[in-house]
């Protein structure tokens, strides 16, 4: 049996004791954050998640040793590239997605990075002065002009595509014209919780939109549930007034007398009288045909 150092050993319980005893454990990319900006993200986490790095191998042996505790949380493995993080979290996958993802900075490109997204220069006018810098703004596929003494980018345009590398010269003009494109942070590939493993896809979403959503599908469930006559706790109050205005509706048209409609239907047989004697001559004196009209 080979030898294994004591502080691999170790690392390794407290790994696998950190994944056995969180509710919810996130697996992280965290290369290429320069150490202030990364020691400033653990620290906003710090309230309601405790990060831990650790070599990938050390990881993929803890995970294998929790999965005997735990049962799923070793599907993780399939998550693991570059520099990884485990972030340990009572918090729910969605809502730690939602603010590791808002910890993320922008940085400006040196060139050579690939962008993650479209990067735009929008209209408008640029702190520079006439002069060759119009020159190497074009070149940077920047649509500058010379207009009234200044340099303005004539129109919106898409310079580099989400994919492409930035060329050097591009990456140049951008930070002159202080647009940082590149996104530093954490990216947060798989979060386990209860036996299940989340992804990105399903993670990334609107929380407002989304509760908006679910709020329009109570209310059209809730009427749809009405209109059916479909008796639960949640319709029973509503469907009960809608019988008894309905049945009061229905009587008072039928002149049918209840305690609840007599009222309605003595000035209903009130107003008929009124207008059947209208239309007699000499039955009705001023005041009762003024009330008849």
């Amino acid at each position: 049996m080979a030898h294994v150092a004591k502080w691999k050993y170790d690392e390794v319980q407290q790994l696998t004791s950190m994944l056995t005893k969180n509710r919810v454990i996130g697996i992280a990319e965290i290369g290429g954050i320069p150490a202030p900006q990364l020691q400033q993200m653990r620290k906003n986490l710090s309230k309601n998640a405790y990060i831990k790095c650790a070599k990938n191998s050390l990881i993929l042996r803890a995970l294998e040793e929790a999965e005997k505790k735990t049962p799923g949380i070793a599907k993780l493995k399939e998550s693991i590239q570059g520099q990884t993080a485990i972030i340990a979290t009572d918090m729910n996958p969605f809502k730690l997605f939602k603010q590791i993802k808002s910890t993320k900075t922008t940085a400006p490109a040196k060139g050579g990075e690939t962008a993650t997204h479209d990067i735009e220069v929008k209209a408008g006018d640029t702190p520079f002065k006439p002069g060759p810098i119009v020159g190497e703004l074009q070149k940077a596929g920047i649509p500058a002009v010379i207009r009234e003494g200044k340099v303005v980018i004539k129109e919106d345009k898409t310079i580099i595509h989400a994919g492409e590398k930035i060329p050097q010269n591009v990456a140049q003009m951008l930070t002159r014209l202080e647009i940082y494109p590149i996104e530093i942070g954490m990216n947060l590939h798989a979060v386990y919780e209860n036996g299940n493993i989340f992804k990105p896809d399903i993670l990334d979403i609107n929380t407002e939109e989304f509760i908006a959503k679910i709020q329009q599908a109570i209310s059209d469930a809730l009427k749809l549930a009405i209109e059916s006559t479909w008796t639960n706790k949640t319709t029973i109050k509503t469907l009960l007034q809608k019988a008894y205005i309905n049945a009061l509706i229905l009587s008072t048209e039928k002149n049918i007398p209840t305690k609840e409609n007599i009222k309605h239907l003595i000035a209903k047989a009130h107003r008929n009288t009124l207008i059947l004697a209208s239309q007699i001559p000499n039955v009705l004196d001023e005041n009762l045909k003024k009330t008849a009209t």
